[in-house]
């Protein structure tokens, strides 16, 4: 499964992966896939042990991290279009006056967006140091559940405690395995914690026809229109425009 970018450690995000001590596995951020410790994994015509693979694989299938992270939905990452192209420049190792001979600008507009990204980078450190100490670690009761990146419309209603998120799976579903919703809810705060539950019945990077996802839905509830509505509404998934596809965001 996927994680909120809160929960990813700063390594964890230039890595693109984790490593999930409890079940040895390493999991890819971007479309969740797992490569058991130990294994030894076959990907394009050649073998590769566990954390190898996984790097091979984010540079194969999602075109290496640095890619990955600007070209990625998030809105946490508030880079122009300028930014954007002058760090893959930076980052292919291109001299100052290379890149602004390709972007037609002067040598002293990259050397000045250069110190600013030097400057947001301290403000960014600075402000995490003083978010930790502040907050630390929160308990069950403070943490809050993680919002998916792709999200829309955030506000109150995404403000929800992991404890507060136990309680109404266990009150809305009549049973968890398999998944069994008793009653859709009208509240949204409760709408947004049950379809993040059922996103658990889906894999990041696939892509199901419409009768098939039907299918999924009408075993977790009876009204799976309602459910499929929903699930495209608050952006836990994207369609094609003529609905014939469906996945995961």
């Amino acid at each position: 499964m996927k994680q909120e970018v809160m929960e990813y450690t700063i390594d964890e995000i230039k890595d693109g992966f984790r490593f999930e001590e409890k079940d040895k596995k390493y999991i890819c951020n971007h479309c969740g896939r797992e490569f058991i410790d130990g294994e030894i994994h076959h990907i394009d015509g050649r073998f590769f042990e566990s954390r190898l693979a996984v790097k091979f694989h984010i540079k194969s299938e999602h075109h290496g991290q640095f890619s990955a992270l600007l070209e990625k939905e998030n809105k946490y990452l508030t880079l122009t279009e300028n930014q954007i192209a002058i760090l893959r420049l930076i980052y292919k190792g291109q001299s100052d006056n290379e890149i602004a001979g390709e972007l037609g600008v002067s040598p002293s507009t990259i050397r000045h967006q250069k110190f600013m990204f030097r400057e947001k980078a301290k403000q960014a450190k600075m402000y995490l140091a003083a978010y930790e100490l502040v907050f630390g670690e929160p308990t069950a009761a403070e943490k809050l559940v993680s919002i998916h990146n792709s999200a829309t419309m955030v506000d109150d209603r995404y403000i929800t405690t992991e404890e507060e998120g136990e309680k109404i799976i266990k009150t809305a579903f009549s049973s968890l395995t398999p998944l069994r919703l008793s009653k859709f809810p009208v509240k949204q705060k409760k709408k947004i914690i049950i379809l993040k539950k059922i996103t658990e019945l889906f894999e990041y990077g696939k892509r199901y026809q419409e009768s098939e996802l039907n299918e999924i839905l009408k075993k977790v509830y009876e009204d799976f229109v309602t459910l499929r509505r929903y699930l495209i509404e608050y952006g836990f998934m994207d369609r094609t425009k003529d609905c014939t596809e469906y996945w995961l965001k």
